[in-house]
C-alpha cells in the first residue's frame, strides 16, 4: 500500500492571495518582456530559480562570441539584464567564459550556467573552460562553490593566484 503524506498549508487566506498575486504580475511581465527581449535578442528559455523567482534567459551569439543573459519577472524589461554570462568559442571544440557579471545569491548564475550547458550540448561542443585570475581571488572560494556544484574541474593556484576551471560534458 502506497502512503501520501499530506502537509498542512498554515499560510493564512491574505498570504495566499499576496502570492497569488504577485505570481499573477510576474506571468503578465514575462509576456511583456519577452515582447520586447525578442526584438534584438535569442529567447532561450523560461525558468525558475531557487528562490522561486521566474526568469527570462536570452542570448546574443556571432561566430565568436555568446552572451547568455538574465532578466527576472518581477520588473519590466528596459533593455537591462540582472546577470550574464559572456563566453567566446574557441577551436569549436570548446566555449571559453570570458565572465560572469551581475547580481550575486539570487541564483542566476545557476539558472545560466545549466542554460549554458543546454546551449554547448546542442552546439556539439564537448566543453566549457574558463579561467580564474587575480581579481577574483576576494571571491575565489565562492566560485570554486559555485563551479564545484556545477560538475566543473576547479584548480586552483592560490599562491599564483590564478586557476582554471573545465567542464566536459557530463
Amino acid at each position: 500500500m502506497v502512503q501520501h503524506a499530506f502537509l498542512e498549508d498554515t499560510r493564512s487566506k491574505d498570504d495566499i492571495k499576496q502570492e497569488l498575486d504577485t505570481l499573477e504580475i510576474q506571468l503578465y511581465r514575462m509576456q511583456e518582456n519577452i515582447r520586447k527581449i525578442a526584438r534584438n535578442a535569442e529567447v532561450i528559455g523560461i525558468d525558475q530559480t531557487n528562490q522561486d523567482e521566474w526568469v527570462i534567459v536570452y542570448a546574443y551569439r556571432d561566430a565568436n562570441l555568446c552572451q547568455l543573459m538574465l532578466h527576472n519577472c518581477s520588473k519590466p524589461y528596459k533593455g537591462d539584464w540582472q546577470t550574464a554570462i559572456q563566453a567566446e568559442y574557441k577551436d569549436g571544440q570548446r566555449l571559453h567564459i570570458a565572465d560572469i557579471k551581475g547580481v550575486q545569491n539570487k541564483g542566476y548564475g545557476s539558472v545560466l550556467i545549466k542554460h549554458l550547458k543546454e546551449e554547448v550540448r546542442k552546439d556539439n561542443i564537448p566543453l566549457i573552460t574558463g579561467d580564474i585570475v587575480k581579481r577574483d581571488f576576494d571571491h575565489v572560494e565562492r566560485l570554486k562553490h559555485f563551479y564545484n556544484k556545477h560538475s566543473f574541474d576547479v584548480n586552483i593556484d592560490h599562491q599564483a593566484q590564478c586557476g582554471d576551471i573545465v567542464w566536459n560534458g557530463d
